[in-house]
């Protein structure tokens, strides 16, 4: 059985002041937090979920997706006023996911697509998501909608369904549709039938990214091919495409520059090659290009060094490409120090100007109107606990120089700006708010939130508590960030704990609300066990983000060694040492590579862990990748395989959860959609089996047609009802008071 050989006690916390001495009463926060009655899971799940905010290119207006408990709506606001407006009507919670938003260029106008997300991705059966289980197979749809919300007189101006498709690109005079239908690009007038949809051209491959110019004549495209892809051009019926330097590269990324004489892109090495060993890291360098229209000719810009701290990045928004005045592109990349950090080189060619120096992270890149500055998001600030936090920032896109657009305790992401320039729109929660829009002018000043009285009177926010930042160390040495939820209550008893394991795992847990409303709703369902009895520690193991590029790619990570679970052998000994806490009642749970995380631990050591709620996890990483092709196929796979090929089997294997099945002992609850496109639920049925085979006690909640994030709020509160009675049952936190409404 393996053991937790590290040092426990309050010496393993770095980073919080008096930690130990906060241990013998409660603090202000706390105190306040925990008074009143016991709030309901369903009142801690019911604020709404605020998304795929976007900003009209030439107004002063702004779109957002509300979901407020499974009825999803697009809305809007505009300025001065800023008031919040209901664009469409939807009603029921369906499980109809709303994204890929864009407005027309004057902002009278937005399309999206209804059952996005998951709709997107690779199905068996090649089918869209289907949470209902409706008898007929259900699609991803272009809707399109006036910005009035059909307010007017002309009926033509709601919100409607146009077209089965996906990827709406919007012309810059409003009336036409290029989308993605199957891999082939077709476009559709915004007042036309379904019916009136028609091919827009024919290129071999798979097709994507589709981009009008400026002036509406052309649509850049990239198509795949396999082991290449190709940049083209689309201009009528009677024109060959255009290729733009083709190569045997990958290429994504296309860039309109604001004349549409220019395109900017992305290319990287093609496949193929020597097979590499599986237990290193490689380096993927990039390329940006930039290609002069008229001619078809392309140049370099930049070449990344050829050196894995400065591979191509995977966190979300990627490279972020996009143009800046004076000729600039401007890129997000760890070139520096090991960061993901803003940079802008001149599109002639040249040296990058690093413009965020610093020990953060940047996301959320958008670039004003006028080209001129850049506003982002960034877990950095003036307080020492921003590294688990997103505030707003603004630079110019040829200088380094930051200025704090947002600070204190809140946290904001997502930043946009308004087409007049004035206006930067963002989301913003805190610790006990839910995540809403918020505007703040370009220049600086005060927030002004936008849509709160979309949130529930009697959701309970003002009864949660504020979780402490925490850090210690693993056995190893390495440095974990955690957020702790301890409402301190005094009692004879020793209390239960449980340690929470985030999904990704590219992601950071933060100390308030969560950007990814999957993991804002967790939030919450910390807070509701917190607030009965149970001390919970969320932890943000390595290989996660938001301290560096070596800590989001440690050695022996993931399947070539798990190094990530000694940060939760080193969360169970940092909450085993709080006093008051009983070490021989924490449990675990998370869903995803949480849920892979949770099995491992009651794998090795259900001497450790009591019990454990396994959300859709892996159990074994050499039959989920069998299928996504870890290795090369065909019949050549016995002559090309890894160097390392042999030691990569056995260290997949015992990085896999059925590999120490044998000593599984302690009780565990399975959560799975059937309909899971990213985690397949044969995961879950095969360790079922395992377990069964050895007569350890488990329950399971199998959830027909639900996708890996649940697309119902009514699954939500099926999944987190189950998931807390479970814990609380089996770790027997105190009872105190009422369990509310």
């Amino acid at each position: 059985m393996h053991k937790a050989g590290i040092a426990v006690g309050c010496v393993a916390v770095l980073a919080v002041a008096a930690f130990c001495a906060a241990k013998a009463g409660p603090s202000p926060q706390s105190s306040s937090a925990t008074s009143g009655e016991l709030f309901s899971l369903h009142r801690a799940l019911s604020f709404p979920t605020t998304s795929n905010l976007i900003a009209s290119p030439k107004a002063d207006r702004i779109a957002w997706a509300f979901d407020e408990q499974g009825v999803r709506n697009i809305w809007g606001a505009q300025g001065p006023q800023w008031s919040a407006h209901r664009i469409t009507q939807f009603s029921a919670d369906d499980g109809q996911e709303l994204g890929e938003l864009a407005f027309s260029q004057d902002g009278s106008r937005i399309v999206f697509v209804r059952n996005e997300g998951e709709g997107n991705w690779a199905s068996p059966t090649g089918t869209d998501p289907n949470p209902l289980s409706l008898p007929v197979a259900q699609k991803a749809m272009i809707w399109t909608a006036a910005f009035s919300g059909g307010t007017g007189s002309d009926s033509s101006s709601e919100a409607h369904e146009l077209v089965d498709g996906s990827s709406p690109s919007l012309s810059p005079d409003g009336r036409r549709v290029a989308f993605l239908r199957a891999g082939q690009a077709f476009v559709i007038a915004t007042d036309g039938k379904p019916s009136e949809a028609k091919p827009l051209f024919f290129a071999r491959g798979k097709t994507d990214s589709l981009k009008w110019s400026p002036d509406g004549s052309m649509i850049a495209f990239v198509s795949h091919r396999g082991p290449l892809s190709l940049l083209g051009i689309f201009r009528s019926d009677t024109e060959p495409l255009q290729w733009i330097t083709p190569s045997a590269n990958h290429v994504t990324s296309p860039r309109w520059s604001a004349d549409g004489k220019h395109i900017a892109f992305i290319k990287m090495p093609g496949s193929g090659g020597p097979v590499q060993s599986y237990l290193e890291r490689h380096p993927v360098p990039f390329e940006l290009w930039v290609a002069d229209l008229a001619t078809g000719q392309g140049h370099l810009v930049y070449r990344s060094p050829r050196s894995i701290p400065a591979n191509y990045p995977d966190e979300v928004g990627e490279l972020n490409l996009t143009w800046g005045a004076g000729e600039r592109l401007i890129f997000t990349a760890h070139l520096a120090d090991g960061w993901l950090h803003l940079y802008s080189v001149p599109a002639v060619g040249g040296e990058p100007t690093l413009l965020t120096p610093g020990s953060f992270m940047v996301e959320g890149v958008s670039v004003s109107p006028d080209q001129r500055t850049i506003v982002f998001n960034a877990n950095t600030g003036k307080d020492s606990a921003d590294d688990d936090r997103r505030h707003l920032f603004r630079v110019a896109v040829d200088r380094p120089g930051l200025m704090e657009l947002t600070l204190g305790k809140g946290i904001e992401w997502s930043p946009v700006i308004t087409g007049d320039g004035q206006t930067v729109a963002y989301i913003a929660a805190t610790t006990k708010r839910s995540p809403l829009p918020a505007i703040i002018a370009l220049s600086g000043g005060h927030e002004r939130l936008i849509g709160a009285d979309r949130v529930p009177k009697d959701f309970p926010g003002a009864q949660f508590l504020e979780p402490q930042k925490v850090v210690f160390k693993a056995a190893d040495g390495v440095e974990i960030h955690a957020q702790l939820f301890d409402n301190h209550r005094t009692g004879t008893g020793l209390r239960p704990a449980a340690i929470y394991v985030h999904g990704g795992a590219a992601r950071q847990m933060l100390l308030g609300f969560h950007y990814i409303p999957y993991y804002a709703r967790h939030y919450s369902e910390m807070q509701y066990l917190a607030s009965r009895g149970v001390v919970v520690l969320s932890v943000n193991y390595r290989r996660g983000i938001g301290y560096g590029d070596a800590f989001e790619n440690p050695p022996a990570g993931g399947t070539q060694g798990a190094s990530e679970y000694r940060d939760i052998l080193a969360a169970h000994a940092f909450l085993a040492a709080i006093p008051g806490v009983d070490a021989k009642r924490v449990g675990i749970w998370g869903g995803s590579y949480g849920g892979y995380l949770t099995a491992l631990a009651l794998a090795r050591n259900s001497d450790l862990f009591a019990a454990g709620v396994d959300v859709n996890g892996v159990a074994n990483w050499l039959t989920l990748n069998e299928e996504e092709g870890s290795f090369p196929a065909g019949m050549w796979r016995e002559y090309q395989r890894p160097p390392d090929y042999a030691r990569a089997l056995d260290s997949i294997w015992r990085s896999s959860p059925v590999a120490d099945f044998a000593h599984w002992q302690s009780p565990v609850l399975f959560i799975h959609g059937d309909d899971d496109r990213n985690v397949d639920i044969a995961q879950t049925v095969d360790m079922i089996e395992y377990l069964r085979s050895r007569g350890v006690r488990f329950e399971q909640l199998i959830i027909p047609d639900e996708t890996h994030g649940w697309n119902l709020f009514r699954t939500w509160l099926k999944v987190t009802g189950a998931s807390t009675e479970f814990l609380m049952r089996e770790l027997r936190p105190m009872p105190r008071g009422s369990h509310g409404d």
